[in-house]
């Protein structure tokens, strides 16, 4: 018995060494969630091996796991990243990008994340998603966010808001698909009222063929729709 146990901690420890002296392959790379890549496979596998200047020669033992998920998490594409070696020895990462909800078309130009950060243009692909104009400051995205959260979470918003616009005073107005008027909300406070009342202008205006009579729709007071006709 005493013999046997020796046997199976010698061969546990000698298959324990050769699988961390293995060479490492690959990177392979998997994208979950959104299919539209903002950044690319070759972008990722350049993150993993820049280090090591490549993982043909690099041993498993040399690799440290939490570094390599923290360079790839640096790129402000990238929400979040598991990096991990499978059973073959393939250096494997599951990444996760940002989503962008609302696009800053300013003397800058860069997207707002599903989180409210920063997230730069992609050259790969555009998303579609509602323009910010107006006077924006990158440190303090707080009520564009909010009303771009909404919109992005929202169906009627989503199919019908183009454009956020935040003026000095930092009063908002939306810009609607196919529409004349804009949309005064002034600032994000009652939000969900101000929509529930927009909603229902809009269909009422709708049925009786008079949205493209007005100019303005003033949201900003508490169970009022101001409209001004053109």
């Amino acid at each position: 018995m005493f013999v046997l146990l020796v046997l199976v901690a010698f061969l546990f420890a000698f298959a324990s060494q050769r699988n961390a002296v293995r060479k490492v392959l690959g990177p392979q790379v998997k994208f979950i969630g959104e299919s539209n890549l903002f950044v690319t496979n070759e972008t990722v596998s350049k993150l993993l091996i820049q280090k090591y200047g490549g993982v043909e020669n690099v041993t498993k033992e040399t690799l440290d796991l939490n570094e390599l998920e923290n360079v790839l998490k640096s790129n402000p594409m990238i929400k979040a990243a598991e990096v991990y070696v499978a059973v073959n020895g393939t250096l494997s990462a599951d990444i996760e990008q940002k989503t962008p909800i609302a696009r800053v078309s300013t003397n800058a130009s860069y997207y707002i994340d599903g989180d409210g950060s920063y997230m730069p243009l992609s050259t790969n692909f555009s998303a579609r998603v509602p323009l910010v104009t107006g006077y924006i400051e990158k440190n303090n995205l707080r009520s564009i966010y909010k009303i771009a959260s909404k919109i992005i979470n929202d169906e009627f918003l989503k199919k019908h808001v183009i454009e956020i616009h935040q003026n000095k005073n930092k009063d908002i107005y939306l810009k609607l698909r196919q529409c004349n008027f804009i949309v005064q909300l002034g600032d994000v406070s009652s939000l969900d009222k101000k929509v529930n009342n927009l909603k229902a202008f809009y269909q009422k205006n709708l049925t009786d063929k008079t949205l493209n009579k007005y100019s303005k729709v003033n949201l900003q007071f508490d169970n009022q729709v101001i409209c001004t006709k053109i």
